[in-house]
Order: C-alpha cells, then structure tokens, then sequence
C-alpha cells in the first residue's frame, strides 16, 4: 500500500483508523501527544513491529511536527498518504462567554495542526520519487452545521473545508490528492455522553445515536485505497437517525 501518518492515533478514531490501514497492508506512523496511548495502539497491532512507528508529537507545535516528518523520513523515506484526524471540541458555550484562550487553543489544534502537519506532507510528496500521495482531512458533521454552543469547533471545522479544498486545488500539478470525511456521532470517548444527552437547537436535552466506529476507519481505508487520479471529495457518514439532516 504505502506509507502514512495518521495524526490523533492514540485513541478513538485515530486509533481505529490507524490499526484500520495496518490491517490492510499500510506501514503507518502513529502521532499523538501522550506517548503510553501511542504504545497501546501500537500493542494492539498483532502483526509485524516494522509496520509501525510511534512517534509523540504535538500538532500546535511547529517544531514537533517537523520532528515527526523527519522521523518518517529517516524510517521510510517517503510518505503516502496523511490522515489529520488531531482535534479537540474545546470550550462550550456563547461566544461573550469564551475567552480569547479557549478559543486559541482550538484553533491551534484544529486548524494550524493540520496546516503544519499538511504543509510536511506536501513538502514530501512533492520531493519524493514516484512523486505524489493523499492526503485526507478529518473535517465532521460540524463543517456544515453547527451543534449549539459550538462556535470554537465549529470555525475551526468549517475552515478545514476550506483547506482541504485548497489542498486539492494546489496538489493536482503535483500528483497530491485531498478528501475530506465528515462524521457524526461515531461511538468514541468523545461521543460517550452523547446517549446521555445533549443540547439542540430548540434548548432541549435529548440523547443522540451513535454507530460503531469501525465504519469510519473501513471509510477512510476506502479513500486510501484509490489510485491518485481517483479521489473522494466529501463523504459523509452519520449514525443515520441522528438529528443532521433537519438539525434545529
């Protein structure tokens, strides 16, 4: 298959998405900023220890993240595809009631993460022989339609659209192509409080469905897998009766 990177990779859907292309036959660099849940992805891979490198590394750092490339470089020697999957949902709340940090600290993470780690990548691609790879943007349910109170992860979402189609745009010249998956309510830690309830549109608590995970990381091996002139733009994938389609 090739080499990829896949950001996040210490837990939820990173990790999902990571042992996913193991599976499949990828050599995979596992990032993530807590170095003991790299190792346990990294445990729960059953086959052999070279398809994988664990690397700890911090997306709002510029520094970590030219680090991380270098590592796969050093390791590989190239890069084939990048999975920004990093992400936080950051503060609740209106926006008089959010502090300039708070705000900040998403964005770093969100947006600027994904930036650093997408401008290495292309750095790579563009560089190695054969020339080219994929890359593909985490972007979610929240790039097209807010949740309330949301305004932090919401921006950040909805600008990751924007770079994934830039991306796209300007990696066609160099064989570097750029998809996007937007998902809802796919059962990780982040989503466990979502069968408990969660605030609507209409000021409501309701709890909300969720599906298995598994279909995400099965969806971006799909992506993956397809020559470089084939590409998958946008896809959606949602727990089917959860309130998108009609939200608010």
């Amino acid at each position: 298959m090739g080499v990829a990177v896949v950001t996040g990779a210490g837990s939820g859907l990173g990790r999902g998405i990571a042992l996913a292309l193991l599976d499949a036959g990828w050599q995979v660099a596992l990032a993530g900023r807590r170095a003991d849940a790299l190792a346990a992805t990294a445990r729960a891979w059953a086959g052999p220890a070279d398809a994988v490198l664990a690397v700890a590394a911090d997306v709002t750092s510029q520094a970590s993240v030219a680090a991380l490339f270098d590592r796969i470089s050093d390791r590989w020697g190239r890069l084939d595809l990048l999975v920004n999957n990093a992400g936080v949902f950051g503060p609740p709340g209106q926006i008089d009631a959010i502090d300039l940090a708070g705000w900040q600290a998403v964005v770093d993470t969100n947006l600027t993460g994904a930036f650093l780690c997408a401008q290495h990548a292309v750095r790579m691609m563009k560089a190695q022989v054969p020339m080219g790879g994929r890359i593909i943007n985490n972007g979610s349910i929240s790039a097209h339609t807010p949740r309330p109170g949301s305004i932090c992860y919401t921006a950040t979402k909805h600008a990751i659209t924007g770079l994934t189609k830039s991306l796209s745009l300007d990696g066609r010249a160099f064989g570097i192509a750029c998809g996007q998956i937007d998902i809802g309510n796919a059962a990780t830690e982040m989503t466990e409080r979502f069968g408990r309830g969660v605030p609507q549109a209409d000021g409501s608590i309701a709890p909300e469905p969720v599906f298995d995970a598994r279909h995400v990381a099965e969806a971006v091996v799909y992506m993956a897998s397809l020559p470089l002139d084939a590409n998958v733009q946008f896809m959606t994938i949602t727990a089917t009766t959860m309130p998108y389609i009609g939200r608010g």
